[in-house]
């Protein structure tokens, strides 16, 4: 039988032990993927990674509501994808459009937001991949991929 002073010991040697293994494990899964980099400008290069972090999710499942890493709804991708690089974005595709300012078309680089809209407002929410291509989460039944750009009824906005 171990007294309790050798357990709260043996605690204080193990505790530091096991926070540095999960620290070492953290900062290996959000390293960013060493993808090729578009841009040579800091906020370029931060859409950039985000769009990166959006196609490592590739043919992850759709589910409403979720923020990853498995699952994701079309907001919860964007907003775990640029978490991934440090930028806070709401969980819904109308909220993110604060976060954002808008760019034209013309002017729209890899890893600025799409945002679609109807008459009733934005609905949905991708990260543009370059090229009138988009990396969503597009509805249940579906998983994470790269669309063509299917409407004229987008924005572009790029997080601040």
């Amino acid at each position: 039988m171990t007294s309790t002073s050798s357990v709260r010991a043996r605690l204080l040697v193990i505790i530091p032990m096991i926070l540095a293994l999960a620290g070492t494990l953290f900062t290996a899964s959000v390293a960013s993927p060493s993808l090729p980099r578009a841009s040579a400008t800091v906020t370029a290069v931060t859409g950039d990674h985000a769009a990166d972090w959006a196609q490592t999710r590739r043919g992850s499942w759709y589910r409403y509501g979720a923020v990853g890493p498995t699952r994701f709804d079309c907001s919860g991708l964007t907003k775990w994808s640029y978490a991934r690089v440090g930028k806070y974005l709401p969980h819904s595709s109308a909220g993110q459009v604060r976060y954002a300012s808008g760019v034209s078309r013309a002017s729209a680089r890899r890893g600025d937001l799409v945002f679609f809209y109807s008459s009733s407002g934005v609905y949905h929410v991708g990260i543009y991949a370059g090229s009138g291509y988009v990396w969503h989460a597009p509805h249940t039944g579906t998983v994470v991929r790269l669309d063509r750009i299917w409407t004229s009824r987008v924005f572009f906005g790029r997080v601040r």
